[in-house]
């Protein structure tokens, strides 16, 4: 597994959470996007790692898509529960 060379940035608060429950849920990268292209949502991966890296703006209708494709709440994207 690669790690990140630099910290985290500043763009957005769901990056982190949202590579803690890929990666319990045992999903890549690859998978990931795929799943977001059946709710609507086709991004690269450049842009996914850039996102999970909080160096990428996130709109509104993606944190929807995301949160479908990992089978949680906005909310909990969002921090609102643990």
């Amino acid at each position: 597994m690669k790690h990140r060379k630099e910290p985290p940035g500043d763009k957005n608060i769901i990056g982190t959470r949202v590579v803690a429950i890929r990666k319990v849920k045992r999903m890549k990268q690859k998978d990931f996007l795929a799943k977001l292209q059946t709710f609507g949502l086709d991004i690269s991966p450049t842009s996914l790692s850039r996102l999970e890296g909080q160096h990428r703006l996130v709109q509104d209708y993606e944190v929807v898509a995301i949160a479908k494709a990992l089978d949680v709440s906005v909310g909990e994207l969002l921090g609102e529960s643990e």
